[in-house]
């Protein structure tokens, strides 16, 4: 259920519906919106009455909430959500560059890229210092070492750090060094990781898993939000599909049909949507093209002596030359909205 506060309901009003709800032993989300905020109810296991809450003074209407998904669902907040990670808003309608390699080999080759990517003025450095392989035989990451690298970084150059936590373990360090926690694709449905994560108060970046559903996929956001994290950013970086040429199938279909459903933003990974150089930069330029709120690459200054993913690795030259058709094709995008509405 969803209740609705008034316009113009006073801080007390609200604080009234939250300790009406707890008292009953369910749990209170209270989210603002831009005109007025509305309360999401978990954790019944029945049907709630709705004149409970809308005798309480400063209330509109309680509702029912139809979608599985309660608090992800624009039923619940019709605005979209901003998250701001450092410097940077993703999700307010500006342009949303995320880079850095796959992951932290050595403290030269982290601040390297970092040096080159700064002049393209990138205020969000992602790297891994903790790798979930296929094999069991591939570099793994340097796990808090790496993390320090990753913090030096942000001192030097004012970027924020996004890097993945790969269990209950490593989440506790990650949150400890990073920005922006990143829930990986093998991990979007590891529920008790998506608890932890929701029990942060940093934002989360949560990658679709390569099997999921639409409906799977929200809903993995939903166990974050439902902890009370409501700074999730969604990413979509491919699915598994019967192709061979490419690593996976970057679904961009997934974009629109997210942001019908839901607030939260949601951005675009090319480099593992693709697997290949070549073609990161036209599926960039497709994500943007279709309303995504931003791109993350992976950029190496020598991606033939990567430990992880040099395939699909930009060169700093490279990304350069993305960064400058991203915002011609945004600011396109940008007016085609302004017109329609």
């Amino acid at each position: 259920m969803l209740v609705v506060m008034r316009t113009q309901a006073t801080e007390d009003q609200v604080r009234q519906v939250v300790d009406t709800i707890e008292s009953m032993g369910l749990r209170a989300h209270p989210i603002p919106g831009a005109q007025r905020t509305a309360i999401g109810i978990t954790g019944n296991t029945g049907a709630i009455d709705a004149l409970t809450f809308e005798l309480l003074p400063g209330v509109a209407e309680a509702i029912r909430v139809s979608k599985p998904y309660k608090l992800v669902s624009r039923e619940v907040k019709p605005d979209r959500t901003i998250v701001k990670v450092g410097q940077v808003e993703i999700g307010g309608g500006d342009l949303v560059v995320i880079a850095g390699p796959c992951s932290v080999e050595s403290r030269e080759q982290t601040f390297a890229v970092a040096n080159a990517i700064d002049r393209y003025g990138i205020k969000l450095f992602r790297g891994g210092a903790y790798k979930p392989r296929t094999s069991p035989y591939s570099f793994q990451g340097h796990a808090e070492e790496g993390l320090k690298i990753l913090a030096e970084v942000r001192d030097v150059y004012s970027m924020a750090i996004v890097t993945e936590a790969i269990d209950n373990e490593s989440l506790d360090l990650v949150e400890k060094y990073a920005d922006m926690i990143q829930i990986g694709a093998r991990n979007m449905q590891n529920f008790s990781l998506l608890r932890r994560a929701g029990q942060c108060r940093k934002p989360v970046m949560l990658k679709r898993g390569m099997s999921a559903t639409l409906e799977e996929f929200l809903m993995a956001a939903e166990y974050i939000m439902a902890e009370g994290n409501y700074q999730v950013v969604l990413c979509e970086r491919g699915i598994r599909t019967f192709t061979d040429y490419t690593r996976n199938t970057l679904d961009l279909s997934i974009i629109p049909a997210v942001q019908k459903l839901s607030h939260l933003p949601i951005i675009v990974d090319p480099s593992h949507g693709t697997g290949r150089r070549e073609q990161v930069t036209p599926m960039s330029r497709a994500g943007i093209a279709v309303g995504a709120d931003g791109v993350m690459v992976e950029v190496h200054c020598q991606p033939e002596r990567a430990l992880s993913d040099g395939p699909q690795a930009l060169l700093p030259s490279m990304l350069g030359e993305l960064v400058q058709q991203l915002k011609e094709i945004h600011q396109v995008v940008t007016n085609l909205a302004v017109s329609v509405r």
